[in-house]
């Protein structure tokens, strides 16, 4: 469950473009994640999701097919805690979490930037022709008006993240 959550998280933080909003902030769509490590079976994850917050304080929830919440992660300053049907888990930030959950940290905080559209302001960005490179992933935005976003990490693990942007939960 987990690592569910983790790869949801990859996913939407790669997803940049205009993302539909209600009054709550809330984002929603659906992401799949898929993790190539050269030593290990290549691991293929799939959620719904819903996010609200930004890099400091928020909370993303993986759903069901059926829309029911199967894990949530909610993140302030000096913790992140992950609940599933097991409790809850709790961290000292966003990359311990995503550590233990995928086995690498990613960086989560750049989530509700890039699910905007843009680099997030805490590092280098470079544009490209269908995006741009930040933190070492290539965000293709070739299809945004579509609503779907693929972003890719070349560095080991290979990672390939997509997501199909909804309407927002209400």
């Amino acid at each position: 469950m987990k690592r569910a959550l983790l790869a949801a998280a990859a996913l939407a933080l790669v997803g940049c473009t205009t993302v539909p909003h209600n009054a709550g902030g809330w984002v929603a769509g659906k992401l799949s994640v898929e993790v190539r490590p050269a030593d290990a079976p290549l691991r293929r994850l799939a959620s719904g999701f819903e996010l609200q917050g930004d890099g400091e304080r928020g909370e993303l929830r993986l759903t069901s097919p059926l829309g029911s919440i199967v894990a949530t992660a909610r993140w302030a300053p000096g913790e992140a805690v992950l609940t599933a049907a097991e409790g809850s888990t709790r961290y000292a930030g966003l990359d311990e979490l995503s550590r233990e959950a995928l086995g690498e940290a990613l960086p989560l905080a750049a989530l509700p930037d890039w699910l905007a559209g843009r680099p997030w302001p805490g590092a280098a960005s470079q544009p490209t022709a269908r995006g741009f490179d930040q933190l070492g992933w290539t965000i293709d935005l070739a299809r945004r008006d579509d609503g779907w976003v693929e972003a890719s990490r070349a560095a080991p693990p290979p990672v390939l993240v997509r997501v199909r942007l909804e309407q927002a939960p209400e």
